[in-house]
């Protein structure tokens, strides 16, 4: 393990990550392979970096904080909103056993599905659509991830968790006021746990920009 990898393994520790298993898959994810050659050298800072289209491959602490909070089991289906670079379907990948991801961006889906190809992930299916919808052709999932922030609670979400089911969703009307929620679905409705304050992109409804159809 590199240097700069370990110092961020360590970083995280100190964050509050304790899951052995978050953190060895943190440790086995090049994240250097989903960011741009501009900031390879920044990879494994603790830190969001951009990735195009405005969006951003979201910060080490919150991507592990998010996975630990999921307490993914092995034969579990999870679905994420917001594919973004890869990064985070990588790690839910190894945690697993099928990953289905939403993308907006047609370009963004299809480079992190490249990216997941070459480190030999294969347990992710990709889908370019509006991720406030979900996918509810593949519903229930286990667990849902949004990458993303819902100005209210994205229902159409919540009614495609199984009974038992964890959704981890950042919530916020603007950009410094959102906090990730944990929505446990049961057989009488949800509950909802908020979580930490984070600074995510705006989760977006409708179609794709006609540019990128």
């Amino acid at each position: 393990m590199s240097v700069a990898k370990q110092r961020l393994i360590t970083d995280l520790q100190r964050g509050g990550i304790t899951d052995e298993r978050v953190l060895a898959v943190m440790a086995s994810i090049p994240r250097e392979a989903f960011v741009s050659r501009t900031f390879v050298e920044r990879a494994y800072d603790n830190m969001a970096l951009p990735i195009g289209f405005g969006q951003t491959i979201s910060q080490p602490l919150v991507v592990a904080a998010m996975t630990q909070a999921l307490d993914i089991g092995a034969r579990m289906k999870v679905l994420e909103i917001g594919t973004g670079s890869g990064y985070q379907a990588a790690i839910l990948a190894r945690l697993a056993r099928r990953v289905f991801t939403i993308e907006r961006y047609k370009m963004l889906s299809r480079d992190a599905e490249r990216r997941l190809l070459d480190l030999r992930v294969h347990n992710v299916v990709f889908h370019v659509g509006d991720g406030t919808k979900g996918w509810p052709p593949q519903a229930p999932y286990d667990r849902i991830i949004v990458t993303a922030a819902a100005g209210e609670m994205p229902m159409a979400l919540v009614d495609q968790l199984a009974v038992g089911g964890i959704m981890l969703v950042p919530v916020g009307p603007d950009p410094v006021n959102q906090t990730v929620e944990r929505v446990v679905r049961t057989e009488h409705g949800i509950t909802r746990e908020e979580l930490m304050p984070v600074r995510f992109v705006p989760l977006v409804a409708g179609a794709l920009p006609t540019y990128e159809a």
